[in-house]
């Protein structure tokens, strides 16, 4: 596992070792650097030492020096791709790296390499002949990989952090990114929350002409959902079974030992269990619990105990206190790169697994392949939504059913003057009637996210969002993109291109290797989530038991009190802290004041959400967490104008 940077262009010989210096914690045991004075071209790498500890240096080259590659992942049938090569008479330098094996499939196969891999990766190769970069992302986005272009120079980078290095790098929001970022706590798809720089999109590759400065990116595989038919429910059971365990297998391919995050859910459950089964010597766990009056709900210790007596497990336990949370809260920010919105649990877990392996499995994945929280059930049970909501005919359908109301109440939003209601009540007149995002934001998107297209409009936000398009209508293009008629599989492939890429994924990144940890995650291997995926939608969940089948097939890995406990989410008691413990840097930085100077927020949000939320009159949990959260990553990156982690806490900036 690693951290990669690279520029071509015109550059000073510091920026490349700066851009290097600030990923040093996604790899502390190793660095290096190539450069290409001639063609402008210098790449750099932090390394974490996973597989062949002692020749898997990078950046590193074929046979000529002819090609260069700079990577961060772990390719799990490496294996099995070395010894095809080997049969084709390729030469390998190295014992087991999955680096040199990505070099010889690129002198292979070029673009075509892509396919075979099994993995989580993000790589840069230069083809110095061709005067090429060539890079890719794994299928799901669980490695990271930005890119910047300027007039002058191309440069990319694992974390965004990296690009602040380059002084050609402008700190200037994008406001479609904040926009969709109040609505689902994340920022999603290929814009991050700087203009000028992009995300590389899962299972995506990009080519850069060096001689032309040349950008072009494509998709090289998408989710498909090709259903087999016949086949019964103890089938389907066998086949999940089996293909989960060869994933589990694979996934544990490691030179240095393992660990596994158990929350006592279903998930985390079932990897250690899977682990265990295979015969795997003494397995390590990591739970973390929550101390506090009022924080009992929020506690999985007891499960994650039964589950590490039945394997036998070196069971680890963390309790965390509020003021452990606030201490490290600055810290988180500046690890996640960009405004994040969710809980940050993950980040003490990784701490603590960090302090005792350098790899760790997480359950991340079951719940988006299996479940997907059960966001079709409310639609499923309304004719008219599931009639809206079919590619056939959905913008018509729509368009009858509500063109009537849309159209004369948008049409008198416009006509009523702004001395009669004022301003902001004549934009939300509006809101409450617009309906342009579709049946997705309609059906979808405003009963599950946290703010509507209609509010973020006339209630949060007070900046220009003439240019800006709805979240929910982005979220009706994935549904689209999806080409299937089938409502649970149309809102599983959403929730795999944004809350789990684009959330999860990247939140899981972030936090593990801030503190040097690889973390892993096996339902995500993509020939299982291939497989799962040929289950009819019926039958891989259902409305009342949205994983019956997952945990039919692993029933008897697990303790009873697993399979029967409720669904909860690996969250921190955010509700209760920002009423106590945050309130103050809540009202220090939510301040009516403080949003209207900065231009970005009506200042009535304050009024609106916060204050009602800080006195328990209203439970504006999310909305108001996800605010605080992008008022703190301003604060470090755009008032601060930070090139390095902080050294402060959020005492500091309220004092």
């Amino acid at each position: 596992m690693c951290g990669i940077v690279g520029i071509v262009g015109q550059q000073e010989p510091s920026w490349l070792s700066d851009m290097n210096a600030l990923e040093r914690h996604r790899g502390p045991d190793d660095a290096g650097e190539y450069r290409d004075p001639p063609a402008g071209v210098a790449l750099a790498m932090r390394r974490l030492s996973i597989l062949d500890l002692s020749a898997g240096h990078q950046p590193m080259s074929n046979a000529d020096g002819s090609i260069w590659i700079v990577y961060n992942g772990e390719i799990f049938n490496s294996p099995e791709l070395r010894a095809e090569l080997e049969s084709k008479g390729r030469q390998f330098r190295t014992h087991n790296s999955d680096t040199e094996v990505l070099l010889h499939l690129y002198e292979e196969r070029g673009e075509d390499m892509l396919l075979p891999l099994n993995g989580m990766f993000a790589f840069v190769i230069y083809d110095r002949n061709k005067q090429l970069l060539f890079a890719a992302r794994d299928r799901f986005g669980i490695k990271p990989l930005y890119f910047f272009q300027s007039p002058t120079l191309f440069a990319f980078a694992s974390e965004l952090k990296s690009f602040l290095a380059l002084p050609d790098f402008k700190r200037e929001i994008d406001l479609s990114s904040l926009y969709h970022y109040m609505s689902l706590l994340h920022i999603p798809g290929e814009h991050s929350i700087f203009r000028h720089a992009q995300r590389l999109l899962p299972a995506h590759y990009f080519k850069y002409h060096i001689p032309s400065r040349a950008l072009s990116t494509a998709r090289y595989w998408d989710i498909s959902f090709q259903e087999v038919n016949g086949r019964s429910d103890a089938e389907w059971r066998e086949i999940i079974r089996t293909e989960l365990s060869k994933a589990v297998q694979r996934w544990t391919l490691s030179d240095v030992p393992i660990g596994c995050s158990l929350s006592g859910g279903i998930d985390s459950s079932t990897i250690v269990g899977l682990i265990g089964e295979s015969g795997h010597k003494q397995i390590k766990t990591y739970a973390l619990g929550f101390a506090g009056s009022g924080e009992e709900e929020w506690n999985e210790l007891p499960l994650a105990r039964l589950v590490a007596q039945k394997w036998g497990t070196e069971h680890h336990e963390v309790v965390l206190d509020p003021e452990t949370l606030l201490d490290d809260l600055v810290q988180m920010v500046w690890h996640l790169d960009e405004p994040y919105g969710g809980g940050l649990p993950s980040w003490y877990v990784f701490r603590f697994m960090s302090e005792t392996v350098k790899v760790g499995m997480t359950g991340t994945g079951g719940d988006e392949t299996f479940g997907n929280y059960g966001k079709y059930r409310v639609m499923e049970n309304s004719s008219f939504a599931r009639a809206a909501m079919s590619r056939r005919g959905a913008y018509e359908s729509f368009a009858r059913n509500f063109a009537w109301a849309w159209r004369p109440c948008s049409q008198l939003a416009e006509a009523v003057p702004d001395t009669w209601l004022g301003s902001y009540r004549k934009r939300r007149l509006a809101g409450l009637f617009d309906f342009r995002s579709g049946p997705v934001g309609r059906y979808f998107f405003n009963p599950w996210y946290y703010f509507s297209d209609g509010a973020k409009r006339t209630a949060v936000f007070q900046m220009d969002l003439d240019e800006v398009m709805e979240t929910g209508s982005m979220l009706q293009s994935l549904y689209d993109q999806a080409n299937v008629d089938d409502l649970r599989n149309s809102l599983t492939y959403i929730d795999f291109k944004t809350q789990l890429t684009d959330e999860f994924l990247s939140m899981t990144d972030r936090l593990s290797m801030a503190h040097s940890l690889e973390a892993r995650v096996p339902f995500l291997d993509h020939e299982f989530v291939e497989t799962v995926f040929t289950i009819p939608s019926s039958l891989r969940t259902r409305p009342d038991d949205l994983k019956y089948l997952l945990k039919a097939s692993v029933a008897d890995l697990l303790p009873a009190e697993i399979l029967n406990a409720r669904k909860r989410g690996f969250v921190i008691p955010i509700k209760l802290w920002l009423r106590t413990s945050l309130k103050k840097l809540a009202e220090h930085l939510l301040s009516p004041e403080r949003l209207n100077a900065q231009g970005l927020f009506e200042p009535g949000f304050y009024w609106r959400y916060v204050k009602p939320h800080l006195e328990a009159k209203e439970d504006f949990t999310w909305q108001v967490w996800a605010a605080l959260m992008f008022q703190l990553w301003h604060f470090v990156f755009i008032e601060q104008n930070a090139r390095s982690a902080p050294t402060y806490t959020w005492r500091d900036i309220i004092n």
